[in-house]
């Protein structure tokens, strides 16, 4: 039987591998301080067992997540049927010297080994210190439109 949306298995499905994999950018959902959400697309990294995103010291989403650190992120393909793996966890802020070492890891993947090295030796002279955000999955949903479908369409198709 098939894992249900939530279980932290459905990272292990396919679909859940080919998407953390990708060179598709995550969106990561916070609350702003006035309780209204913000989406924004960041490139992130999957050791195994969390997802790692990097951020300037002042960027905007550090205001607040150490506020509140529950957030969402999504994975999502660009061409039907559409696939999308759907994670929520508590972030954990750390403050690093330098540039994250998973950074390195996300630009080799998104801009290839040669551009991705240029970009974080620029990014290291912009930001003497960044933050590493890892979010350890709590929830997990996949859609593929094709064996998982949003609950809605889920309910129709069954009767």
């Amino acid at each position: 039987m098939p894992s249900k949306q939530g279980d932290l298995n459905l990272l292990k499905e396919p679909v859940a591998q080919e998407l953390l994999k990708s060179t598709n950018p995550a969106r990561l959902a916070y609350i702003w301080g006035d309780g209204t959400p913000r989406v924004i697309p960041i490139w992130f990294h999957w050791n195994g067992k969390e997802v790692v995103v990097g951020s300037p010291l002042k960027a905007p989403k550090m205001q607040v997540l150490s506020q509140n650190p529950k957030v969402a992120l999504t994975i999502d393909s660009n061409t039907w049927p559409y696939k999308v793996l759907m994670i929520r966890g508590t972030a954990q802020v750390e403050t690093m010297d330098g540039v994250l070492p998973e950074y390195t890891l996300m630009a080799k993947r998104y801009l290839g080994e040669e551009q991705g090295r240029a970009f974080v030796d620029q990014y290291g002279q912009w930001f003497s210190q960044t933050v590493r955000i890892s979010v350890r999955p709590e929830w997990v949903g996949i859609l593929d439109f094709e064996k998982r479908f949003p609950s809605a369409i889920e309910a129709a198709i069954s009767g």
